[in-house]
């Protein structure tokens, strides 16, 4: 289809009208401002032509001159007020002195057709930044609030009150048109008019602009016009728009806090969590939700509001977006909300039962998060600042006066007398100790939760893990705090925190002393291993990390790795003397007994493990670990396939039990004198000789020399063949069958009288790696009933494997495969008693063990005699009872 352009007559051509408005005749100056209006300037680029040719000039010259008739009048605002669309036509405006002319408008005609049009344009002009200055200067907000104030035209509220919006596009120009009475004007017009739904889109929306970072000047103003109400309803509203509009001017109220208690009274805590509670549902960003979490957690800060939190499931809201990483940036700021409910019993018991404690803990190593800080009139108006000028209301208790506002009773600073001055009896601040007394034991003279000041407002809280730390301790300070603070991962947090803040806050140290002397988080402590934990981390300075590494890495040696430093071993120590005291008194020994007797096998293990570390009466350290079978319990359980953290604190556990956390060092090997050549080896002597009167034929290799005496003598076996009846008795060249030369070698040497050094063949016969050679020597000298021999090549192998940094796991799987029972027990005895000072390199022995053994229930075992052999153990009956147990089965 093709499109057709309008013809237009010559009278009505754009040359034509241009010369009869520079003109100003009447007759024919109506027709073409009619043109212009309905023709030129709707033609795409209209605009644009009519200023090229130099159209604005005489139009604004029609506004300034004298008198027009008002169908001319209204006809010029609405054409510049369409001219003002553009931005060319705006700045000409403003050189060409056209702001002053619109001003002077508004304050002489008294029309509100004029009114309504001269507004459009301002409020177009407004626009650009450039055009705010000079229709502040020119003095438009006064009349334009006046004719808010007195118009009757919705069309002409609605420019009007856009005009305004516009003009409130910087800090400074909002906080002027709040000191001109703007927002006050359009408040009351919004609470005044309930039934105009396009009046209150358009209230709504410069509320929201005129708002932003809401100054006290513009709470006043709203307060006093009664806009919190009709802003509270409009965020019901069935456009998205307005609804959201006024949902975002909520938000920016609740910055100040003289009008969050009426907020709240309006219904606005209900409002601000549904809709935060919608869009959190709907996956909507961090940058969106920001405001709206900003203005719940204010909202907290008065003591009516919380409860109204509370009630509008506000706090699991609040825990929901802890919890969600997506809205880190506003993690920080609802920990201080949550603060505010310190002293709500009901409020910390759901918030506990949500998980805060384990979130808070998990926020002690963050930094803050950057977020800026909020104003000094965003403090809870429970306890606010005095405002510039003494009132009535400022004379009133902080308690007093926030009840006042949220339930009606006042809506701004200036509803009560100057001379009205009630009782002040109650202390409207309370100074916040280190550790704030609990419920029940609230300061004189407040007589109710409610009125204490919020632990947020206390200066102290300056660093970023303070405010976690207060609502943690807390939590401590509750009849049983270990349901929620007395777990492993808790634990772990806050000895993180401790030892790796550059400077940890003290709170956190007194934290872990109340616990540990709390006798109802005993069980919980033992439940979760933290005497293990607590011995590693602090005295020994084995973080978890390392304890989980053991056996899976080259073990560290002794003074490596992150060095704790005394005070830390200090605070171990002392935390284990808190939970030693809480073990042995009469309830702590009955609840040991219980989990040990009627406990899940896992907290009897626990209870077994934690036995050596709290409990220093030996008496009953031995009842319970001996004759209650928690020894077993422990040694089975650490052989069943046990996690490497718990192989390295149960065999710390055994070893401080059986008193080799710092075991002796070793004799001192002889001195030899360096010019005395040590003595020749009797087996090379009598072979050098010549003195050898027999030879052992092997089915490989030489003849072996040998003498029948001594080969008689040193062994049944051989004299039986040798000197009895048997046809070798007179050969001189032996047969022997099914034997390699060398373990033959090392028996030889043996039957010669060799016992060790300088002998070559048993002085080191069994180097790393040829564990071949001692298993056939083992087994050659149980062939020829030499136990001498086999204890020599077991100490020999001892010697070389049970020492740092061999590997005591190979000679263990040596004694499993040729059931050597004697090497089996040294293994054990190493791994518990002298493998290292370190406690890793003990674990990691044990660990290394576990990994090779075919039969973990006999390394259990042999582990369970080494600790009954000790002096701790034996000779007992009930040490009896057990051995004889354990060998039966």
């Amino acid at each position: 289809a093709r499109t057709t352009t309008p013809t237009i007559c010559p009278a009505e051509s754009l040359g034509y009208c241009l010369a009869q408005l520079r003109g100003g005749a009447e007759p024919g100056l109506g027709r073409a401002l009619l043109a212009l209006r309905t023709r030129h300037i709707k033609q795409p680029g209209g605009i644009e032509r009519f200023r090229a040719r130099g159209g604005l000039g005489p139009l604004l010259g029609l506004l300034a001159g004298a008198l027009r008739p008002r169908r001319t009048l209204d006809l010029a605002l609405s054409i510049l007020g369409n001219c003002c669309t553009e931005a060319g036509s705006r700045a000409q405006v403003r050189e060409l002195g056209g702001i002053p002319s619109l001003v002077m408008i508004l304050k002489s005609l008294g029309v509100e057709s004029i009114y309504n049009r001269t507004a459009r344009a301002l409020g177009n002009l407004a626009i650009d930044v450039a055009n705010l200055r000079a229709i502040h200067d020119a003095g438009a907000v006064p009349p334009l609030v006046q004719v808010l104030a007195s118009s009757q035209d919705s069309e002409c509220l609605q420019s009007v009150i856009r005009a305004l919006r516009n003009l409130g596009a910087t800090p400074a120009h909002r906080l002027a048109l709040a000191q001109q009475g703007a927002v006050r004007a359009i408040s009351e017009r919004l609470a005044a008019s309930p039934d105009d739904p396009a009046l209150a889109a358009a209230a709504a929306r410069a509320l929201l602009e005129l708002t932003k970072g809401c100054s006290r000047d513009c709470a006043e103003q709203l307060s006093l016009g009664g806009g919190v109400a009709p802003l509270v309803a409009l965020a019901g509203h069935g456009k998205r728009a307005v609804r959201e509009a006024a949902v975002a001017a909520l938000s920016n109220l609740c910055l100040q806090g003289m009008l969050r208690p009426a907020v709240g009274n309006a219904g606005g805590v209900a409002v601000l969590v549904g809709e935060l509670q919608r869009r959190h549902g709907a996956g909507a960003a961090g940058a969106v939700l920001q405001p709206l979490v900003r203005a719940l957690c204010l909202l907290c800060r008065e003591a009516m509001n919380r409860s109204r939190v509370r009630e509008a499931g506000g706090l699991p809201l609040l825990l929901a977006l802890l919890q969600d990483g997506r809205q880190r940036g506003c993690h920080a700021r609802v920990v201080v909300a949550f603060l505010a409910f310190f002293y709500d019993q009901e409020a910390l018991e759901l918030l506990q039962a949500g998980g805060l404690v384990a979130l808070l803990v998990g926020r002690l190593d963050k930094e803050a998060e950057g977020e800026s800080e909020d104003e000094r009139d965003a403090a809870s108006f429970d306890f606010p600042p005095e405002g510039r000028r003494e009132s009535g209301l400022s004379l009133l208790p902080s308690c007093r006066r926030s009840w006042l506002l949220s339930e009606g009773y006042i809506t701004s600073p200036g509803d009560l007398s100057p001379q009205w001055s009630p009782d002040g009896s109650l202390s409207p601040t309370l100074e916040l100790q280190d550790d704030p007394p609990g419920p029940g034991r609230l300061p004189a003279g407040l007589g109710s939760p409610t009125c204490l000041a919020p632990p947020s407002l206390d200066p102290a809280l300056a660093a970023p893990e303070a405010p976690a730390l207060l609502l943690l301790s807390r939590f401590s300070q509750a009849e049983d705090p270990s349901r929620s603070l007395v777990t492993g991962p808790v634990l772990r947090g806050l000895l993180a925190y401790v030892t790796g803040a550059p400077a940890p806050l003290p709170r956190c140290l007194r934290l872990l002393h109340r616990l540990t002397c709390n006798p109802v988080c005993l069980e919980a402590f033992v439940r979760c291993h933290a005497p293990s934990l607590l011995r590693a981390w602090l005295v020994l300075g084995v973080a978890p990390e390392e304890a989980a590494a053991v056996g899976h890495e080259t073990p560290r040696s002794p003074g490596s790795g992150h060095r704790q430093g005394r005070r830390f071993k200090e605070l171990g120590e002392a935390l284990l003397c808190n939970l030693c005291v809480q073990a042995e008194s009469a309830f702590g020994a009955g609840v040991l007994t219980h989990m040990l007797l009627s406990g899940a096998e896992a907290d009897q293990v626990a209870c077994a493990m934690a036995l050596p570390l709290i409990c220093r009466k030996k008496s009953l350290c031995r009842k319970l670990l001996l004759e209650h079978s928690g020894l077993r319990l422990l040694l089975a359980a650490l052989t069943r396939g046990a996690d490497p953290p718990f192989t390295f604190y149960a065999v710390d556990s055994l070893s401080l039990l059986l008193g080799a956390a710092a075991p002796l060092p070793a004799p001192p090997a002889p001195k030899r004198c360096r010019l005395a050549a040590p003595p020749p080896c009797p087996y090379e002597r009598l072979a050098k000789a010549g003195g050898a009167d027999l030879h052992f034929r092997l089915d490989a290799g030489a003849p072996v020399p040998a003498s029948r005496q001594a080969a008689c003598a040193g062994s049944d076996v051989l004299r039986a063949m040798l000197a009895g009846g048997f046809a070798e008795a007179r050969q001189a060249l032996v047969p022997i069958r099914g034997v390699a030369p060398a373990p033959f070698l090392v028996l030889t040497h043996f039957l010669h009288g060799c016992r060790g050094e300088p002998c070559p063949a048993l002085g080191g016969p069994f180097p790393p790696g040829e564990g071949e050679l001692a298993e056939q020597t083992l087994a050659l000298a149980e062939q020829f009933l030499l136990p001498e021999l086999q204890e020599l090549v077991e100490a020999a192998l001892c010697r070389q494997h049970l020492r740092p940094g061999a590997g005591p796991e190979q000679l263990y799987r040596l004694g499993e495969r040729l059931g050597r029972g004697q090497l089996l027990r040294r293994c054990a005895r190493y791994v518990l008693l002298g493998a290292s000072e370190e406690p890793t390199s003990r674990a990691a022995a044990l660990a290394r063990i576990l990994r090779v053994t075919g039969d973990p229930k006999g390394l259990a075992q042999e582990l369970l005699e080494v600790a009954m052999e000790t002096e701790w153990g034996y000779g007992t009956p009930a040490a009896r009872s057990i051995r004889a147990v354990g060998t039966s089965h």
